[in-house]
């Protein structure tokens, strides 16, 4: 009986295996109908012997509902001898609504002996997909993945695998490794890579997956993720469980040449020589591709697949067409397998950019104030528009061979665009101010892309606006008083008048505003005459601010008086101060149309009360340091610029006002470093601190001590230490001597620090309430009470000490607590015998008045 029971028993065993090994890798895909209807496709791997067959599946949707999913096919894959089968099944579902789902499917079981995934046989089997659903998207499919997830090697040979995940909209795709998932899509208990990550590696851009030497016979399973995104933004994922069978074999697998990432202009054939040879001679090497390239509907790449003894080429062939246009690149997979079971092989991912050509022709011609620009339309009437780029002076770029849009180590700048691809013509003005005359300006255009893609850079056209109105080119302070200040001011007579619409004569409108910006113009005086273009304005404060000047230009002919142009406003410099420790920052920033190259500072020398020049910058700043606080400094400042025009002054020299500063100490020390040692039988704490005088200061006189007794509250000056040597401090007379401390340095010119680091101290350190667990109430003078410990830091104590029956014998909220052994309540002597305690003790920490629970048992002995 038993021996049939026994049998009984090992062929239930043996049935539920067979009947339960089963599942081996898979994933769901979908892609969208419209609106918001999808098709959805599992895509699983199973054991082609297993009865644990599943001709439907019911998916979780994600939104609380289940769809029953039919198989549509069922073929046996691979060798015949690995048992595999392919399953596929498709079904439809519309949601109600924009959200992000997560559709997933869960089988009881995968097959049996995975080896890095413990009792495997009884395991389940779970994958899962995000599908986002967002109207400002619109209508997206998941990456379709186009290598199988079931894949064979070797032991000690490197093994190579890429889903090779596709994206037609052009998305990026990122790949990472997970843990494969189980009951409920949680992680499976004991799973582990099939190696350390150091040598299991997934590259998340390509995708190419490398075991470099596996060591171990049998079947692994990992689960990658495979992410599309657009603009930073999650579009969906897809889990790929996949299964990785190790053999061991005496075999090395076929090696393809390196390629190099590359890009092709639309419209012209690419063409890439693959190479790939195998280390074994005999083996026949199969070359393959797979990737987006040879999956388009229109203008597919082509790869012929060969076989060959030994070594095999082929040739990448792609001319693509606008439609390929896109920033993202296309990633193409080669794959060489030698014809060894298992076979063995080598995977070169190769990246391939379509890019646009650049707008052709592009032409820059002024027009009064302005730029007008035309070029001739884009090849690729797909794009959506285009970006213009403006730059001072001609640069001379050529793009390099990938190398698009316009990139910002030109100096040019985005300054507008056209959201229409027929509307070829920009107008420069600056955004309405008007361009400067006397300044070269160059453009370049490029066609842009709906997903971000940019086109190669246009032609580089460069113009200068005619000399039909007058150009200021200077604006210099003569000399310096707040009543009789006066300033220079000059301008380029225009050359280029229309005679016969303007004929004359002419006058020139001087206006000034006491600012930078000329927000505040008035009329000062006028000139007659084209060739008067000096004027010095006089009796002006020159002290007080800056003075900005306009020159408008005017047509005088008797009943025809007309405005013809005015320059641009430029501004005089004008000197301000920070000052701090032993230093001045001299700031000047003059608003003018031309370029300041440099400027140059002078100082006043008091001995000889001549300014000498000490520096030059080429910025709107200049720091002199190496002063004496306290005294007074003079100086006054040179501008050295141009236009690019040509014709015009070259240099620009202009001069600021003259002006005074004195530096004064405003920058704080360092904080000083605070270490705090308590005491706890005094009850005391000493606290000591860096001096910042031996590190990074060297007039710190004094020290403010903060503290607070509690922690995270705002710390409050305790005391002031009015001597820089004394470093140490003790706190004494404290309650407790928790409480937390930092520590500020004042300098000479009372500038105080930033806090030191806060230091907190607790009475963790000290010697806690605790009681004794014996005492002699016989009334000798010795031990009659109970009494605890000598302690420290207790605001209060709530005692309750009870009989061996629980009968509550004596309370108590005063710390010494002084229990004669007497029935609080009886008043008699209670028995000799053990007693049970309870005791709150309410201790002053570092947080506040904690409560801390001791219990324990007393011993009454007479």
């Amino acid at each position: 009986m038993k021996k049939i029971f026994l049998l009984i028993f090992l062929f239930s065993v043996i049935a539920t295996n067979v009947f339960a090994t089963h599942m081996r890798a898979g994933t769901i895909t979908y892609r969208c109908l419209g609106g918001l209807s999808y098709e959805f496709t599992i895509t699983t791997y199973t054991n082609t012997l297993s009865q644990a067959d599943r001709p439907s599946y019911d998916i979780s949707c994600g939104d609380g509902n289940t769809l029953t999913i039919p198989r549509i096919s069922k073929t046996p894959v691979g060798n015949p001898n690995d048992e595999i089968s392919l399953n596929i099944y498709v079904g439809k579902y519309t949601y109600g609504g924009p959200d992000t789902y997560i559709i997933s499917l869960e089988d009881p079981n995968r097959n049996i002996g995975i080896l890095n995934i413990p009792n495997s046989v009884n395991i389940p089997f779970y994958i899962q997909t995000t599908l986002v659903i967002n109207p400002f998207i619109g209508c997206n499919d998941s990456p379709e993945i186009v290598n199988p997830p079931i894949e064979d090697g070797c032991v000690g040979v490197p093994f190579l695998y890429n889903p090779n995940a596709y994206s037609d909209n052009g998305d990026s795709i990122s790949y990472q490794l997970i843990n494969c998932k189980g009951d409920g899509g949680l992680d499976i208990p004991g799973y582990t890579l099939p190696a350390a990550s150091n040598s299991f590696t997934l590259n998340p851009v390509t995708g190419n997956l490398i075991w470099n030497s596996p060591e171990q016979q049998g079947s692994f399973n990992v689960a990658i993720l495979i992410s599309e995104w657009k603009y930073g933004i999650l579009l969906s994922s897809v889990t790929e469980d996949m299964q990785i069978t190790i053999a061991a074999c005496n075999d090395h697998p076929p090696v393809i040449k390196d390629l190099k990432d590359t890009c092709v202009l639309e419209g012209t054939m690419l063409k890439i020589n693959v190479f790939a040879k195998d280390p074994d001679q005999g083996d026949i090497v199969t070359l393959s591709a797979s990737g987006g390239p040879l999956m388009l509907a229109n203008d597919p790449a082509v790869f012929n697949t060969v076989s060959h003894i030994d070594s095999v080429s082929s040739t990448f062939s792609w001319q693509p067409d606008c439609s390929q246009v896109r920033e993202q690149p296309y990633e193409v997979t080669f794959l060489a397998a030698d014809n060894y079971s298992p076979s063995l092989v080598d995977i070169k991912s190769l990246m391939i950019t379509v890019v646009a050509p650049a707008p052709p022709n592009l032409v820059a011609t002024s027009l009064g104030n302005t730029i007008h620009l035309i070029w001739d339309k884009s090849p690729c009437t797909n794009a959506v528009g285009y970006k213009i780029y403006r730059r001072n002076g001609f640069y001379g770029y050529i793009h390099g061979y990938c190398e698009t849009g316009v990139p910002s180590y030109t100096g040019y700048v985005e300054i507008g665009s056209v959201n229409n691809i027929d509307s070829t013509k920009y107008y420069d003005s600056d955004n309405g101010i008007g361009l400067v005359h006397g300044i070269d300006y160059c453009y370049m255009v490029i066609a842009y892309f709906s997903d971000g893609a940019e086109s190669y850079a246009s032609n580089e056209a460069c113009a200068t606006l005619i000399k039909d109105v007058p150009i200021i080119t200077n604006v210099s302070v003569d000399s310096t008083d707040a009543i009789n200040g006066s300033i220079y001011v000059a301008w380029s007579k225009p050359t280029a008048i229309d005679t016969v619409q303007t004929p004359g004569p002419f006058k020139y409108l001087i206006f000034h505003s006491n600012d930078y910006n000329g927000s505040n113009m008035v009329l000062i005086d006028s000139l007659a005459g084209l060739n008067d273009t000096t004027y010095v304005n006089t009796s002006i404060n020159t002290v007080a601010t800056p003075w900005s000047y306009r020159i408008d230009l005017w047509n005088e002919t008797p009943g025809n008086r007309f405005l013809i142009g005015t320059t641009q406003i430029a501004s005089s410099i004008y000197i301000t101060f920070t000052p701090s420790d032993n230093q001045l920052l001299l700031s000047f920033t003059p608003v003018v149309p031309w370029i300041n190259d440099t400027f140059v500072v002078y100082r006043k020398n008091p001995v000889t009360s001549i300014f000498d020049s000490i520096g030059y910058s080429t910025s709107n700043t200049y720091a002199d340091n190496n002063l004496v606080n306290l005294r007074s400094y003079c100086y006054k400042v040179k501008s050295i610029g141009h236009y690019f025009a040509v014709g015009l002054i070259n240099p620009i020299i202009n001069f600021s006002q003259k002006a005074c500063g004195i530096p004064i100490d405003k920058t704080p020390p360092c904080p000083p470093y605070l270490v705090v040692i308590p005491d706890c039988d005094k009850v005391e704490n000493e606290l000591i601190w860096t001096d910042p005088n031996h590190t990074c200061a060297n007039d710190v006189v004094s020290y403010n001590i903060y503290y607070s007794p509690v922690e995270n509250e705002n710390l409050e000056l305790l005391i002031s230490v009015n001597n820089s040597n004394d470093t140490t401090l003790i706190h004494q007379n404290l309650n407790s001597i928790a409480g937390c401390y930092a520590v500020t340095a004042i300098d000479s010119f009372a500038n105080e620090s930033s806090l030191s680091n806060t230091f907190c101290v607790d009475i963790d350190s000290c010697n806690l309430y605790h009681l004794p667990n014996i005492f002699t109430p016989d009334g000798n003078g010795y031990n009659d009470f109970f009494k605890p410990f000598p302690y420290k830091f207790v605001q209060k104590i709530n005692l309750k000490i009870y009989n061996r029956w629980g009968k509550l014998v004596f309370t108590t909220e005063n710390p010494d607590i002084n229990w004669d052994g007497k029935d609080k309540y009886s008043g008699k002597e209670c028995d000799d015998g053990v007693y049970f305690y309870i005791c709150d003790v309410y201790e002053i920490r570092l947080n506040g008045i904690k409560k801390r629970n001791i219990h324990g048992y007393v011993q009454i002995l007479k």
